[in-house]
């Protein structure tokens, strides 16, 4: 995963009330501001690591926020970008103490794989979510039956208590939609995912009737690409685009796979999926017609 942006002048003084949410932000916000003062210093990854006793490649990693930082190497680092002012380095240090606290989702790492967990903070993060699913309605959207069917296809044999953490999980993301400050969704769903039906048609009718009512938030757009719409832009498969509050962080476009995810924030590559989604959106029903399309669907169940 490389997150990371071309240099900028991005005073310090600003990282701090740039971010909205967790720990994995807080780090690669940091790691952007120390990959800034080191190539403005012309300095290498191996002289970087020379001084914090570490290898080239424990530089890259702290740079791309993939790793916890200790204090001790955040301050050394600093004196060897020749960052004296005393101000700065107070902000940057109390931005390594911060990004060292686990998120609330630490507590669930016995059922967070760490490649999602990575995705979790993120989005805990994220002002803006545009998700595209083809298969199921968009794990931020699921009512808790509906959400529990569709873990159970990948963790069946789990045991009961696992599942309901998991599911647990699931609905505790979505507490950021109505609390204050939410993101803003931007849902586009298959209509095969909402006539396919997960949990039996009680659970079927409850996760409807529930994307009815979030469809009714100001913060929360959903749109569905009929059947009759035939093939469209996202032959690939269902995709996230995340962006952020502030210019240190760049868009993140995530792809989810059976047992590990695909990160992109390349602007040539994220640019290609933001065309793609515009192009969903165009190909997708109104909004405004999303109420009617869903109640047409839940007639049809009987």
């Amino acid at each position: 995963m490389e997150i990371a942006r071309p240099e900028e002048d991005t005073p310090p003084a600003n990282v701090l009330a740039q971010s909205r949410g967790g720990p994995t932000v807080l780090r690669i916000l940091l790691g952007t501001q120390l990959r800034r003062l080191r190539t403005a210093k012309e300095i290498s990854r191996e002289d970087a690591g020379y001084e914090i006793r570490a290898s080239h490649a424990k530089i890259s990693r702290l740079e791309l926020g993939q790793v916890s930082f200790k204090e001790r190497d955040v301050a050394d680092l600093l004196t060897l970008y020749g960052v004296d002012d005393e101000g700065e380095r107070a902000t940057l240090l109390s931005l390594a103490r911060q990004a060292n606290n686990p998120g609330w989702w630490h507590k669930y790492s016995d059922v967070l794989p760490s490649w999602f967990e990575v995705y979790v903070g993120l989005e805990e993060a994220a002002s803006i979510i545009r998700t595209y699913e083809l298969q199921f309605v968009p794990g931020l959207l699921q009512a808790e039956e509906y959400a529990r069917a569709v873990i159970m296809l990948g963790h069946g044999n789990a045991p009961v208590d696992e599942i309901d953490r998991r599911v647990h999980l699931r609905m505790t993301r979505q507490q950021r939609l109505t609390g204050p400050n939410p993101p803003r969704l931007w849902a586009v769903v298959d209509e095969a995912a909402l006539r396919r039906p997960l949990g039996g048609t009680h659970a079927m009718r409850a996760q409807l009737e529930h994307l009815i009512e979030m469809a009714t938030l100001p913060n929360i757009t959903l749109q569905i690409v009929p059947f009759a719409r035939g093939g469209h832009a996202a032959a690939g498969g269902p995709f996230s685009i995340l962006r952020f509050t502030g210019a240190d962080l760049p868009d993140v476009v995530y792809l989810e796979q059976l047992t590990s995810s695909l990160y992109f924030d390349k602007p040539e590559e994220t640019d290609h999926y933001m065309a793609v989604m515009d192009r969903l959106c165009l190909e997708a029903a109104p909004a405004s017609e999303t109420p009617r399309y869903l109640r047409r669907i839940l007639d049809d169940l009987g």
